[in-house]
């Protein structure tokens, strides 16, 4: 298996996907969220998540720089603080801008990394210290990340009464 080539080629294909989908979300839904149930994100949160949730985690592998604040520890429970106190985004196209930065960040780990190191290194998240993995199966895993909100946006824009159907889920 070439790490490189599957790594480029799921970047490129989600990150289309995802932007397609936020291009169906306008300024006004950023505050909307799922109306039943507790601790949903809300549209602008999810569009924020989704602008780090690939390329910003390739390079905490990389560098082991995650951007933690001071004094957080990295297997705390502040990792996964409730989601009203999570950042949103302003404006749909600062997520879009924020999106296609993100990926020009994973391209880049991607390169960075190289081939021997992605099919040959292990290193560990800081949520699994004791469970490291392959560079690769490291990267892949933020692309699956992205490629989960992707789909979470998906049936976002599906409980808006948006006209998407499984064509859209998966950029076709």
């Amino acid at each position: 298996m070439n790490w490189t080539e599957l790594l480029n080629g799921s970047i490129e294909e989600n990150f289309r996907v995802a932007d397609n989908l936020m291009a169906m979300v306008t300024d006004a839904d950023l505050a909307w969220k799922p109306a039943t149930g507790n601790n949903w994100l809300t549209t602008g949160q999810l569009l924020m998540h989704m602008t780090n949730s690939c390329g910003f985690c390739c390079r905490g592998f990389m560098t082991g720089d995650w951007g933690m604040p001071e004094g957080a520890s990295e297997e705390s429970e502040s990792m996964l603080p409730p989601a009203e106190a999570l950042p949103t985004v302003d404006t749909v196209k600062a997520a879009r801008d924020a999106l296609a930065a993100d990926k020009q960040v994973a391209l880049d780990m991607v390169a960075q990394a190289g081939e021997e190191k992605l099919a040959n290194e292990k290193v560990a998240a800081p949520w699994d210290p004791d469970g490291a993995r392959l560079f690769g199966e490291q990267f892949l895993g933020m692309v699956l990340h992205l490629q989960s909100h992707k789909s979470q946006l998906f049936y976002y824009l599906k409980l808006m009464g948006r006209d998407v159907n499984t064509m859209h889920l998966w950029g076709m």
